[in-house]
């Protein structure tokens, strides 16, 4: 059992390098994507991702909010699912927010390009695997 969730599973998200996110279709399909960590978190409550507006993740959860985002540790095989909502937030607050160097390798028009975008996920429960055991957890 976790003595601190907050900390297990925040240290767990800082070593991992890929967020994997889903997400449902129109037709109430799952869809699970690769990502990049998130550029900000706020605990384990909330996380902060760059994407492209015109991406089909946008199009769905302006549809419909609700998502997973899941962080592993393949050298401890450990890992936690998140539960939640998105927004899709699109303010020039969030856009600098989270907005680095660098980035116009991906939105060519810098922190105003249209086809950048944020998705803020806030977590509404989650569970953590590891050692072949598994635990729900509120958030």
């Amino acid at each position: 059992m976790m003595k601190d969730s907050e900390k297990t599973i925040g240290k767990l998200v800082d070593k991992s390098s890929t967020t994997f996110i889903s997400y449902v279709d129109t037709e109430g399909f799952p869809i699970t994507k690769a990502m990049l960590k998130p550029r900000e978190r706020q605990g384990i409550k909330v996380f902060w991702f760059s994407t492209n507006t015109s991406s089909n993740k946008v199009k769905y959860f302006r549809e419909n909010p609700k998502a997973s985002i899941y962080f592993v540790d393949r050298r401890f095989f450990r890992g936690v699912s998140l539960i939640g909502t998105v927004e899709v937030l699109e303010t020039s607050e969030a856009k600098e927010r989270i907005w680095r160097a660098g980035d116009t390798m991906y939105y060519k028009g810098g922190v105003t390009d249209p086809d950048y975008c944020v998705l803020k996920f806030i977590a509404i429960r989650g569970r953590y695997y590891s050692n072949f055991h598994s635990e729900d957890f509120e958030i």
